[in-house]
């Protein structure tokens, strides 16, 4: 997705100035643009090597994804993954998986990425109500949002982060916040008031918020 928080001739930059993404991120950027209008759903590139960063610099070994779409979040955590990490990703739709997983397959990384096809909150909450995971990272129907966070945390280690995307829904928080902004500041707020956790919302893509759990 493109920022909607700086100018096209910022963006460029900032993506002219940051390391540089692979032939395999950028033949899944091609794909993506085939599926139409809904291409706008990814992530932007400055995201994707900001999640490979964070990924690096947390030793991350368990990532834990709600939103596949066709796949570049999933790559970014991937490529920051050790040989032996895991990265287990939920989504509902056959069309978009594929592509991802074509993707993955191509770019060596397949054999790190779970798919899991059904509704997110069953995939979370079969699993083990423990501090199994690393980093998590929520981009998936907004109502479900805060649903999907209380499933996350306990789940997360003491010290793990939760990213989670659009945040600033296109600005909505402050230009509509009754209307359709409200959905997200009140996601906002839960988090913003929660003790378990320490937050920030950096303004990169329709922002993303990068939530630490307090020791």
């Amino acid at each position: 997705m493109r920022p909607k928080l700086v100018s096209d001739a910022l963006f460029e930059y900032i993506v002219e100035n940051s390391s540089p993404i692979d032939e395999f991120q950028r033949n899944l950027i091609e794909r993506t643009a085939g599926v139409g209008e809904r291409s706008r759903m990814q992530i932007g590139t400055p995201q994707g090597t900001l999640f490979t960063f964070l990924t690096q610099l947390m030793s991350a070994r368990a990532v834990l994804e709600v939103g596949t779409f066709t796949g570049y979040s999933a790559l970014a955590f991937a490529k920051g993954l050790p040989a032996d990490g895991r990265l287990l990703t939920c989504d509902v739709n056959e069309e978009w998986a594929a592509i991802a997983q074509a993707s993955w397959k191509e770019a060596g990384v397949a054999d790190r990425i779970e798919l899991r096809l059904g509704p997110a909150l069953d995939t979370l909450r079969s699993l083990p109500r423990t501090p199994d995971w690393d980093l998590a990272f929520i981009d998936a129907d907004k109502d479900n949002y805060t649903a999907y966070y209380e499933e996350l945390v306990p789940r997360i280690r003491p010290g793990g982060v939760i990213l989670v995307d659009n945040v600033l829904w296109f600005s909505t928080v402050v230009n509509d916040p009754e209307g359709e902004g409200a959905p997200m500041r009140r996601f906002n707020a839960h988090v913003a008031a929660d003790p378990r956790v320490e937050t920030v919302i950096l303004p990169i893509g329709d922002g993303v918020s990068l939530v630490r759990k307090k020791p």
